[in-house]
């Protein structure tokens, strides 16, 4: 015990980066049904990529501390479901997403033996996490070759806001060489306070916006190839001015799986120096008065 917690003592900091991969789950996706939750209607073809830097600090012998900055892209396409009512709808969307958070990371695992074991030994840690964060965000749609932002334009007449909360929750695992490198995997999902990352939620506008733009990208079903409208003209119908757009009942999310690497420097434990950390110096007085007598 005692040269674990010299190793924290010593190495209580590390600082790194962390590249992977990005999905999310909301009004677009899905196969022959309507949406389901968490991964069922992710689309794999839609997978983009995500990085970042994080700082972390362990606080406690199983308790870190971790402060993020990611960049997350998220896509979406109409066209890869099997649903018609959702293929019909002909949208799509790209969002790149910077976000910030802090976590909390409970290491319920490590090998403490290869941590102490030599100087130059291997070490493992698994841990799971929650935290709070604030993301923004912008989507945007590819409209005759370029890509339009869509919030400006509210194209299902709603006001949305660019800065979201988020909450991340998730699991991830390190492995430490010589005390000081660290390499890491984690999967994030994130529940968020937004049903717009996609810019689709409830209803289509009653009547077509006054801006031509807006109302070209809130209803796209007219893009489509007129054979292709006949020969489905059921599911055409289905997207007119006022009917339903997406599923408000439900938020969108977005999930993360990213490899990292950090570096560990030394640093000093005041938890660790006062044999509690919470308890005061007066006590830490009263043990070394204690042992005098003896």
């Amino acid at each position: 015990m005692a040269l674990s917690i010299s190793g924290f003592a010593q190495y209580q900091w590390d600082f790194g980066i962390t590249a992977g991969a990005s999905n999310y789950l909301g009004d677009i996706g899905g196969k022959e049904k309507t949406r389901r939750d968490f991964v069922a209607d992710m689309k794999l073809a839609k997978t983009r990529w995500n990085g970042g830097l994080f700082a972390r600090y362990r606080w406690y012998d199983d308790v870190y501390f971790r402060l993020n900055a990611n960049y997350i892209r998220v896509e979406g396409d109409d066209k890869l479901s099997s649903n018609p009512g959702r293929r019909f709808r002909n949208l799509s969307f790209r969002n790149d997403i910077f976000e910030g958070n802090v976590c909390a990371e409970w290491h319920f695992f490590e090998d403490k033996e290869l941590t102490v074991a030599t100087k130059n030994s291997w070490a493992f840690n698994s841990y799971a996490f929650f935290g709070a964060g604030v993301f923004y965000h912008n989507p945007k749609t590819f409209y005759k070759g370029k890509w339009v932002n869509l919030r400006p334009l509210r194209t299902e007449g709603v006001k949305y806001k660019k800065f979201v909360m988020d909450i991340p929750l998730g699991v991830g695992l390190f492995f430490t060489y010589n005390r000081r490198h660290r390499f890491g995997f984690d999967m994030c999902w994130r529940k968020t306070f937004t049903d717009y990352i996609d810019d689709i939620s409830g209803n289509y506008p009653d009547a077509p916006p006054e801006n031509p733009l807006a109302a070209s990208l809130s209803k796209r079903t007219d893009e489509l190839p007129k054979d292709v409208i006949d020969a489905n003209i059921g599911a055409y119908l289905s997207h007119i001015w006022g009917n339903k757009r997406g599923d408000k009942s439900r938020k969108d999310n977005f999930m993360t799986m990213s490899v990292y690497y950090s570096y560990a420097i030394r640093g000093s434990s005041g938890f660790y120096k006062n044999q509690g950390g919470l308890f005061s110096s007066k006590k830490k007085r009263s043990i070394r008065k204690i042992r005098a007598r003896f």
